[in-house]
């Protein structure tokens, strides 16, 4: 390894595997994080075949299997409930499932296990200031007035990145797809081991399995930008937008509580092209390449940034060869990702009452392969 001390800039999934990572390989990390404490929302998040591959990396696979759920295909159904194909996934292999879903909040203790485990340390409450280049190396100043001195700044710092704007300027900004997704964990029947879509005029809805008791409902609808709901209300808000939905959706729907933990997030994206450094400073996950959930990649791409950086880091180039290295490996990958995530997105929302029919048909017949060509893809070693 060629850098000897780490400070890395936010402590969400990307930050704390390249935390453990680093640490891992003999390196001093320093992990930084805005919020006070280490809080995520409660909802679940589904990790698969690739995102395992490089939680395998990290060493923390076992533990993720252990407390999340293995499925191994995708039922695609009507708004009624009525089944229109059945796409088995093959991600995977090699001792690693196809998915893995467990609750972010138990993937967000099992990283911090990990990056302390390795001998990172995180504070919370606390962010960059201001950031200088000084030989081979950086100079960052605390938002407490706290100087220090680092090999390497990795910014794992999410979508609104100020490390991004920092480096690259406002052009990047995230660009709001019209859409957003409500989420909420509900009981698991026994008989929904697999990961399901409800496809209706205009909405798309579904349900990931998380662990023998749960799992959680997704919905994506069209909503404006910026817009702002009182969280007291979204019990309300999400029976309304499920209105049409029967079968194991409207069996949720009609038990929604007022008080239930539902989380709503507008959907936006980011791709920044190649270099994603300037001199020692650096970026990935979300800040670098968000994209919309459609086929459950965005924790698996900050993970896969993670390995890719280290790996890059530990060979015999000089540091910032290694850096525009990791860039143009991940950067082909990441765009796929959101290119697929986002064709997925409009086409779903572009189904119409007149224009439903035809688009079952489409997908009874072509989604065993679209999905296959896919998975295959993602397979690829990053």
């Amino acid at each position: 390894m060629n850098v000897e001390r780490v400070l890395i800039v936010g402590a969400g999934i990307g930050g704390l595997g390249a935390g453990a990572l680093f640490g891992q390989r003999g390196v001093e990390v320093e992990i930084v994080e805005i919020k006070p404490e280490a809080k995520v929302y409660g909802v679940g998040i589904n990790q698969p075949g690739n995102s395992l591959r490089a939680l395998r990396e990290i060493g923390v696979l076992p533990e993720i299997l252990a407390v999340g759920f293995e499925f191994d295909r995708w039922v695609f159904h009507d708004y009624h409930g009525e089944v229109i194909v059945s796409v088995p996934s093959q991600l995977g292999g090699d001792g690693i499932p196809a998915n893995c879903a467990l609750s972010r909040r138990a993937l967000q203790n099992i990283l911090i296990a990990a990056a302390e485990g390795a001998g990172a340390r995180i504070r919370y409450g606390t962010t960059i200031a201001d950031l200088a280049p000084n030989g081979d190396g950086v100079v960052v100043t605390f938002d407490d007035g706290r100087e220090d001195s680092y090999d390497l700044v990795v910014g794992f710092d999410g979508i609104k990145s100020p490390l991004r704007r920092r480096l690259f300027g406002d052009e990047h900004r995230p660009t709001y797809t019209g859409y957003g997704v409500w989420r909420v964990t509900v009981p698991r029947p026994p008989e929904i081991d697999y990961g399901a879509v409800y496809q209706s005029p205009w909405h798309k809805a579904g349900h990931i399995p998380l662990s023998d008791e749960t799992m959680y409902l997704f919905h994506v609808t069209a909503e404006p930008e910026g817009a702002h709901f009182d969280p007291a209300d979204f019990p309300t808000l999400l029976r309304a937008r499920l209105e049409e939905f029967e079968g194991p959706v409207g069996v949720i729907r009609d038990n929604l509580r007022d008080g239930d933990d539902i989380v709503f997030g507008p959907l936006s994206e980011v791709l920044l092209p190649p270099p994603w450094n300037r001199g020692r400073v650096v970026i990935g996950g979300d800040a670098t390449h968000a994209c919309t959930p459609h086929i459950t990649q965005g924790a698996g791409m900050a993970l896969e940034d993670a390995v890719v950086l280290v790996e890059e880091l530990s060979g015999e180039t000089d540091v910032e060869t290694a850096l525009r290295s990791y860039a143009e490996r991940r950067y082909p990958r990441a765009k796929f990702v959101q290119d697929v995530s986002r064709g997925i997105l409009e086409a779903e929302m572009a189904v119409t009452t007149e224009t439903l029919p035809a688009a079952i048909e489409h997908m009874a017949a072509e989604l065993p392969g679209q999905f296959a060509g896919v998975d295959e893809f993602l397979n690829q070693p990053v």
